[in-house]
């Protein structure tokens, strides 16, 4: 149903690959965004918490190499690891925090100069764009739905993003104590389109409706992809999932496993994507000027 429509979307939906490192340990942690362009301009969408992501990934990092300059000062010095703790406390480094940040924008464009973005000021949702690049990688733009009376409860839709980050093109340097992109290793993660029908919509008294709830999840990796029906055309954007308690709970139920009774708790819920609706997509986008197309 939606061979041709993911083809056509794949052409303007791509990754941001993230390596993030905490201070306990030298772990590599990979993730993944995604964002979509609306233009031949390199603007593109996606989520408000991304884009928060990756303006904070500067301070993040400049902070701990403040961090290293100062620990290079006192490492020769006898009370060595007091003066350790000392400085951990002074930055405020427990074992979970995030020391380094670094971004990797797949297929966007050929170089930048750095980024102009734009917050919505209640919802997650966010423009990004990529300044001074010459050549853009991506093939088309987007195609958002003209008629938003179209989108109705029983409409098959689908999301597209990037979970289940396969990536490896990463390293820890110990000598320099750095995270690093390499050339090695695999460059890309797989795309993972998600269909699901349209349950109910999201609203409330300060945005009316801007939302669009969907019957399944929205994965890890997808927040910020685009939502589209059969044709290619947008209806949304995934930005969260809902977890709603079913109420069908087992408690110390006795079930057959392996040939052995075992007792069995469960608490099931039903996790339901979200995606800001297209109208306020295309709001936000005329509210800072940028072009868009419809279908």
């Amino acid at each position: 149903m939606f061979i041709q429509a993911i083809e056509e979307v794949s052409k303007f939906t791509r990754p941001i690959h993230t390596i993030i490192r905490t201070y306990g340990g030298k772990q590599i942690i990979p993730g993944a965004a995604t964002i979509f362009f609306v233009n031949g301009e390199g603007y593109a969408v996606t989520c408000k918490h991304v884009v928060e992501l990756i303006a904070s990934a500067d301070q993040i990092n400049q902070r701990y190499t403040d961090f290293k300059s100062e620990r290079l000062q006192i490492q020769q010095l006898p009370k060595y690891k007091q003066l350790l703790k000392g400085l951990e406390l002074k930055y405020n480094f427990l074992p979970d925090t995030i020391i380094q940040v670094k971004n990797n924008f797949v297929e966007s464009v050929d170089s930048m100069s750095g980024f102009t973005w734009h917050l919505h000021p209640t919802l997650d949702l966010a423009i990004l764009k990529f300044n001074d690049f010459k050549t853009l990688h991506y093939q088309q733009s987007a195609r958002f739905l003209k008629d938003a009376d179209d989108i109705k409860q029983g409409k098959f839709l689908c999301r597209l993003g990037f979970p289940f980050p396969e990536f490896t093109n990463f390293t820890y340097n110990n000598v320099i104590d750095d995270l690093e992109w390499t050339q090695q290793g695999i460059t890309v993660s797989p795309r993972f389109p998600l269909e699901g029908m349209v349950t109910r919509f999201l609203g409330d008294e300060q945005h009316s409706l801007y939302g669009i709830e969907m019957s399944t999840p929205g994965l890890r990796g997808q927040s910020g992809g685009p939502l589209f029906d059969n044709n290619g055309v947008i209806y949304g954007m995934q930005f969260s999932t809902k977890h709603l308690h079913l109420g069908f709970d087992l408690i110390d139920k006795d079930i057959l496993v392996n040939n052995t009774m075992r007792k069995v708790t469960d608490y099931p819920f039903i996790h339901l994507g979200q995606c800001i609706h297209v109208n306020v997509i295309k709001s936000f986008l005329a509210e800072h000027s940028i072009k868009f197309s419809e279908a």
